[in-house]
């Protein structure tokens, strides 16, 4: 099969042919119809400090797909041939007390496709049924499908906290942040506004229907509450961008009691006035991955039963390349001036 290949510590993928994965007792074979592309991808493919410190090269890498059942396991139970499929990422242990209390996300053993183990980007990729994840009906296009992962993050973080007549700040508008608004949109949000800097995200965030794009090279965080006549403070604030900046700025504008789910990984120490935090009563919660499988069952009933949402969700997807100009693809999404890039393995 076809794969992009991490041959070794080094930057760089190849795209050359690899042997197919095997398919365990309890594992489903799935062929790969689409991928997305994830800042994670980029720093293995850069081979940074961080994936040096994290990626068990050789590998390869990619973990947001769709695609479907090709080969079942003898042990399989639910999971069928031809079932349209995208996949929990994170591999857990099953026995460490978070799993056996079922809260699998925080399983202290957890193994991650295209990073500790092999991922998607390949015409192939094998999974443990436990990780499928079945599209009912055909709400869910391939395109859709294959950024399922960085939806749940968007649905994780902004669900964290109840949003019903809630004003709230979303700062960085990359894809997982203009998902965000869609989802705090369907979840009763009064105000929304986001921060960035790149001028086709903020116009992005807008034909979502954002309230307020604020473009932070030109105005604060401050400025935007008298713009969308607010009197106090954000209710919510969900962080998206590893800003060093946009944390603090954040907590300077909560209002008291204000809660922040934090998603964006930062790239250095981070100052924070904690004296705010604690005299104004904020809630700072960390947010990693998707809650299994809760968050799963929240997207597609979120999708299925609304098309607005569904068209949403779809905008942010602004590139689409065959699986061979892949290049291209991570240059884009590198670039980090639009939306979500999708590869198609399905014309390589």
């Amino acid at each position: 099969m076809k794969a992009l290949y991490k041959s070794g510590a080094h930057e760089g993928f190849e795209l050359v042919d690899r042997p197919e994965p095997e398919t365990g007792p309890a594992d489903v074979k799935i062929k790969v119809f689409t991928t997305g592309i994830c800042g994670t991808d980029l720093h293995i493919q850069s081979w940074d400090a961080w994936a040096a410190a994290n990626i068990n090269a050789p590998l390869i890498a990619g973990h947001e797909f769709y695609g479907e059942v090709v080969e079942i396991g003898e042990d399989v139970l639910d999971v069928k041939v031809g079932d349209k499929v995208s996949g929990e990422g994170h591999v857990v242990c099953g026995i460490c007390r978070n799993c056996r209390a079922g809260r699998r996300q925080m399983c202290i053993n957890t193994q991650s496709v295209g990073v500790q183990r092999d991922g998607a980007f390949a015409e192939y990729v094998v999974i443990p049924e436990t990780n499928v994840w079945v599209h009912q009906g055909d709400s869910v296009t391939p395109e859709l499908g294959a950024i399922f992962d960085p939806f749940g993050n968007a649905v994780h973080t902004a669900l964290s906290f109840p949003l019903v007549g809630e004003d709230v700040l979303i700062t960085g508008a990359g894809p997982i942040g203009l998902m965000a608004i869609a989802v705090a949109r369907h979840a009763g949000a009064r105000k929304i506004a986001i921060t960035d800097v790149s001028a086709p995200r903020l116009e992005l965030a807008r034909n979502i229907g954002v309230d307020l794009a604020v473009d932070v090279s030109k105005m604060r965080v401050k400025e935007a509450q008298h713009e969308l006549g607010m009197r106090e403070g954000f209710d919510i604030g969900l962080e998206m961008s590893g800003h060093p900046t946009a944390l603090p700025e954040m907590i300077d504008n909560m209002n008291h009691g204000g809660r922040i789910a934090m998603l964006g990984l930062p790239s250095q120490s981070i100052d924070i006035n904690w004296g705010k935090v604690v005299t104004h009563m904020l809630t700072l919660k960390g947010i990693y991955g998707r809650e299994m499988f809760e968050t799963w069952y929240a997207m597609s009933a979120m999708l299925s039963s609304n098309a607005v949402l569904r068209e949403h969700i779809a905008s942010v997807i602004t590139d689409r390349l065959p699986a061979a100009e892949w290049e291209q693809g991570f240059a884009l999404a590198r670039a980090g001036g639009g939306g979500k890039v999708v590869l198609d393995w399905t014309t390589i």
